[in-house]
């Protein structure tokens, strides 16, 4: 009966069922896919794995990332903006929150950065900036991206995420407090009708902040293209999310006191581990929703590794090595992953492990701005070279020859012979001939 239940929810999910009672029925058939996608995701522990590594991370870096945060508020005049921040994050946890901030705030206002040592000071530094490469990891996990960044690149966007954030912070601190001390904005108070709208605004206004933060982690981190929509309605979920979780952690935290009896002293450390936790789950929730909203076609599959025989490997090397050079030829744009993926409609996670084996064969070259282009003259590569890629990328071989039977061994001879007479001598240059002259 379970097995029963399940198929027909499959098919009410993954079906357009739906969508014969209208739009109502199309939007409820979307709503249910994201949700299930999401929720399915959520209990494979991927994401649940990387949220507790973050925590783990974030317990080690806080202080040196608050340091540097700290002194670009004091270059900028603005070091009294860091404790109102810290206050305003762990609201939730009541009481508890605010000691948190007062003890984080008292050990970065402690920290001497020129009595480091060197050792010292060079720990100081990696420990803030694998904060960051931690978060571009996760993102890369959820984006489906195996390559990082190159390292001259990672370090500019460190330095960005490290130098350039705080200053954001102090402005989006500074419109906040303008706001609420215009003079405009106090007339308008006085209004029966307007008063109540603008004090809902600037009690929103936080919410906004947070859900431009996350917009904004979202299109930058990834090693890859984020739509600014696709990046957008994961920022509005995960806003939305965390002021709705924060509301329910806070009356947790209220009525929790069976916690305080329990752990003591340790009832301020597990309760910011929760809400740690909680805070970095929902932010890579919404990467995920970015994700599914950029990538459609993953809803169904999700992480699973796609299993493809031995014909389409072999079509989509060819495709994939035609593509390319026809770009190449043209020089009008270059290829990527993503785009080549959208144009084949076919997740990139299936392209990745091929393009990985003719990059290996030295048949195509990845550049610094993550642009695939032929890794030698078009007239040189051979279709021979490309169908033998994935015909033999992966095999780990043995130490001997296997023992064929006469027959097997001799059929294998002529399958391999028949595939070699198909493409004969032709190279990519041949291909790309026929195709403009079609």
């Amino acid at each position: 009966m379970i097995a029963r239940l399940r198929q027909r929810f499959d098919k009410l999910v993954w079906t357009n069922q739906l969508h014969a009672y209208g739009l109502p029925g199309r939007i409820l058939t979307n709503v249910l896919r994201y949700l299930v996608a999401l929720i399915r995701d959520m209990f494979a522990g991927g994401l649940m794995m990387r949220s507790m590594s973050l925590v783990y991370t974030t317990l080690l870096s806080i202080v040196p990332l608050l340091a540097f945060s700290f002194a670009v508020f004091k270059a900028f005049g603005g070091e009294d903006a860091l404790e109102p921040v810290l206050n305003w994050w762990f609201e939730t946890m009541g009481a508890q929150g605010a000691e948190m901030s007062h003890q984080v705030i008292a050990l970065v206002q402690n920290v001497k950065v020129g009595a480091l040592g060197g050792i010292s000071l060079a720990f100081f530094i990696y420990t803030a900036v694998s904060m960051v490469q931690k978060i571009e990891e996760s993102f890369n996990y959820v984006w489906h991206v195996a390559k990082r960044m190159n390292f001259a690149r990672r370090m500019i966007e460190y330095l960005v995420v490290l130098l350039v954030g705080p200053v954001l912070v102090i402005i989006a601190i500074g419109m906040i407090a303008s706001l609420k001390s215009n003079t405009i904005v106090q007339w308008l108070l006085h209004f029966e009708f307007l008063g109540p709208i603008v004090v809902a605004t600037s009690k929103m206004t936080p919410y906004l902040l947070v859900t431009g933060v996350f917009t904004f982690l979202y299109v930058y981190m990834p090693n890859t293209r984020v739509q600014f929509r696709s990046a957008l309605i994961g920022g509005l979920a995960a806003g939305f999310s965390w002021a709705s979780v924060g509301v329910i952690f806070a009356t947790f935290v209220v009525y929790s006191t069976r916690t305080q009896l329990i752990y003591s002293g340790f009832a301020v450390a597990i309760t910011t581990l929760i809400w740690l936790y909680v805070n970095w789950l929902i932010l890579l929730m919404g990467a995920q929703l970015a994700f599914y909203h950029q990538n459609p076609a993953y809803l169904r599959i999700g992480r699973r590794e796609p299993h493809l025989s031995n014909t389409m490997r072999e079509r989509l090397a060819l495709n994939v090595m035609y593509l390319i050079g026809r770009a190449f030829r043209e020089g009008k744009h270059a290829e990527t992953v993503q785009s080549l993926a959208e144009h084949m409609k076919i997740p990139s996670v299936t392209l990745t492990p091929i393009i990985a084996g003719l990059e290996e064969d030295k048949l195509l070259t990845t550049t610094e701005s993550e642009d695939l282009v032929p890794g030698r003259e078009l007239s040189r590569m051979k279709l021979a070279d490309v169908l033998a890629v994935v015909r033999d990328h992966g095999e780990t071989g043995s130490y001997r020859e296997p023992k064929w039977e006469k027959l097997i061994d001799s059929l294998g001879d002529k399958l391999d012979a028949s595939i070699a007479d198909a493409v004969g001598d032709r190279t990519l240059a041949d291909l790309l001939d026929e195709g403009d002259a079609r």
